[in-house]
């Protein structure tokens, strides 16, 4: 784990919610010049706090209207088995995340397709194939109540970005 100080978690709140901001933008919200903005940014980047950019599209505009909630477990827990169900997990487009759980289920998916007819395709072109496979558990999902991409930083909010962004307004 990497200690962040509150300019850090600043930064990081920033990015989080618009990551296309300027350096300039960035270094105001959170109460530092760019240069040191920009470095610290940079720093996270090297240190892998900061794993990448991209832009959220909405999965129905793009005609992915069905959200699939799999639940799937395995006949052998061997490495070799689990290592080659993981890697056609990766290689499945249609299953967009994929975690390895504890309880009734080795793994939980969320599988993103166009319709129910593609779903029952995907089910048995892929899922069913997926290596070692016993038992897979569907759950069609309704609508989503909650799909927060933004992380809830451990530690207070930089303490120092607030006055300054404060006495810039009294100005």
């Amino acid at each position: 784990m990497i200690e962040l100080d509150g300019y850090s978690r600043a930064l990081l709140e920033q990015l989080m919610r618009d990551s296309r901001q300027t350096v300039q933008q960035l270094a105001d919200a959170v109460g530092l010049s760019p240069s040191p903005c920009w470095k610290r940014i940079k720093d996270m980047e090297a240190a892998g706090v900061i794993r990448g950019y991209t832009a959220l599209v909405d999965p129905e505009t793009v005609g992915l209207g069905l959200r699939v909630v799999v639940e799937a477990n395995l006949a052998q827990h061997s490495e070799d088995k689990v290592r080659q169900f993981e890697k056609a997990v990766a290689a499945a487009p249609e299953i967009v995340q994929c975690h390895s759980t504890t309880g009734e289920s080795d793994y939980v998916m969320t599988v993103l397709v166009a319709d129910i007819k593609r779903f029952e395709q995907f089910l048995h072109d892929t899922l069913l194939r997926l290596p070692g496979i016993t038992h897979v558990r569907s759950r069609i999902v309704l609508k989503e109540l909650k799909a927060e991409v933004r992380l809830p930083l451990p530690g207070p909010a930089a303490a120092t970005a607030a006055p300054r962004r404060a006495r810039r307004r009294l100005r």
